[in-house]
């Protein structure tokens, strides 16, 4: 194995590891707010992006299909979300108690995310840090996977 391929490896799986705790970690954080790391992501996507159909809310998002509908028939029963039918599509949109949680939870999460970076990296890293990271995540959008 070439060094540069194994250095390539031992990037990814540090930055799965540290996305992997740092989900574990948020999921303890979100439960005084009554959410997971998933269900806040979803109501913050749509908090953004909304009011969305399904399939777009799934493509921005990083829960499988099955998963999205699973969650979203939670949230609709919890009272966060609403999904209407306009014509053929139907969409989803936060309801009131959404829209009071996440005035909550985002800033507690938004602090919480960050402290990580804060607290290990000066100002000058953590911009480095975030144009590597875009970069990369820039170039990721653009592979294709060889076929076998």
């Amino acid at each position: 194995m070439r060094a540069n391929n194994r250095l390539g490896s031992m990037i990814w799986v540090r930055l799965s590891r540290f996305t992997s705790q740092s989900n574990q970690l948020s999921n303890v954080f979100l439960k005084r707010f009554d959410l997971t790391s998933a269900q806040f992501d979803v109501l913050m996507q749509i908090r953004i992006y909304g009011p969305l159909s399904q399939m777009e809310l799934a493509d921005k998002v990083t829960v499988t299909q099955g998963g999205i509908s699973r969650m979203l028939v939670r949230l609709e029963k919890e009272g966060y979300i609403v999904r209407k039918q306009d014509w053929k599509t139907k969409t989803i949109s936060l309801t009131a108690k959404a829209e009071s949680i996440l005035e909550r939870a985002y800033p507690a999460q938004e602090a919480f995310q960050s402290s990580f970076f804060e607290e290990a990296l000066n100002e000058e890293e953590q911009k480095t840090l975030h144009d590597l990271l875009s970069r990369v995540h820039r170039h990721s959008l653009k592979k294709e996977i060889p076929l076998e």
